[in-house]
């Protein structure tokens, strides 16, 4: 299926710096809000309870925030299981202090409406200590993703400069997915990284299908100036790219708005990194190459039936060819 039922002509290369001038400005805007407003972090890394509780009773998620700010607890994070009457409680607490805080709230919750009784699932707590640990277990982990990407194209590729573009548009949207994140002040958590783990999967997936169609483009048009073969390229894939793009975002947009409140930061982090992603695959990452000039020298031409064209030397092209045939005869 084609989107586009006419061939673009679209001048990715010749528009890299209006191109680059957008990225720019979403990476500034992003760096700024991260540093200067940083992160709303969630227990995981900074210590707190959850709880979970079962009522009787149905019970709104709307109604628990009001309990909770009568008993002035408006801080304490609500989610509530699709279709059931069970809710999670996330509370903030630092060291001693959170098992007590956490029979509090229940207090709270019990004096709120006696007449709503409701059951203690569970209680789990993470410690300062943990916090940290779990915080930097998922820093690394999203720089072993980073790296490990970085290797595989580079190898895939025989060329570190390729990698190195793809790594740049991959950076390009994970920085702007966690400036979101902190400009709308969601809850930054273990599921937050994994949106951001996927986004990564996801973008670099796009950028691999260009790039393999540019390298089977230098073989073929050996004689053609790059900036052609990667405009050529970026616009032959451009409807599957945004195809592609549209089936994800249709995909994760339905978990965002009826998947319930447990996914729905996760769901919100895809459908925008689906367009940052989509984005930087054909605005940064292949004007990158072009850039950084990283065409291999090394790639065979093809002939027009797929297979490697023989390597000419001087008097023996078809011309000197057919006039040794003719002398012949």
């Amino acid at each position: 299926m084609e989107l586009f039922h006419q061939k673009t002509q679209i001048d990715f290369v010749g528009n890299r710096h209006k191109l680059f001038a957008v990225s720019g400005a979403l990476v500034a805007v992003s760096l700024a809000s991260i540093l200067f407003k940083g992160f709303n972090y969630g227990i995981e890394f900074m210590g707190g309870s959850v709880i979970q509780l079962t009522y009787s009773t149905p019970q709104s998620i709307e109604q628990m925030r009001s309990d909770l700010a009568e008993a002035g607890k408006s801080e304490v994070g609500v989610q509530q299981f699709t279709g059931t009457e069970t809710f999670s409680l996330r509370m903030k607490a630092e060291g001693e202090g959170s098992a007590q805080a956490t029979d509090e709230l229940i207090a709270a919750l019990e004096r709120a409406r006696p007449e709503s009784k409701f059951r203690v699932d569970k209680k789990d707590f993470v410690g300062p200590a943990v916090g940290k640990h779990l915080y930097r277990q998922a820093l690394l982990a999203i720089l072993l993703s980073l790296a490990g990407i970085v290797v595989y194209v580079a190898f895939r590729f025989s060329n570190l400069i390729w990698g190195l573009a793809g790594i740049t548009a991959l950076g390009h949207d994970v920085i702007v997915l966690l400036g979101l994140y902190s400009l709308l002040g969601s809850e930054m958590n273990l599921v937050l990284v994994a949106a951001v783990l996927t986004l990564a999967g996801y973008s670099i997936n796009d950028t691999i299908v260009i790039f393999d169609r540019m390298r089977e483009k230098m073989r073929l048009m050996r004689k053609e100036p790059l900036e052609r073969i990667i405009n050529e390229s970026v616009n032959e894939t451009l409807s599957r790219t945004f195809i592609t793009a549209f089936t994800v975002f249709m995909a994760v947009m339905s978990l965002w708005l009826v998947g319930g409140s447990i996914i729905r930061d996760f769901a919100m982090g895809m459908t925008f990194g689906t367009l940052i992603g989509c984005y930087s695959t054909i605005a940064v990452a292949s004007p990158l190459v072009f850039v950084f000039n990283a065409r291999p020298s090394s790639a065979p031409a093809l002939a027009p039936s797929g297979k490697p064209e023989p390597a000419r030397t001087p008097g023996n092209g078809p011309t000197q060819q057919r006039e040794r045939k003719r002398k012949r005869n």
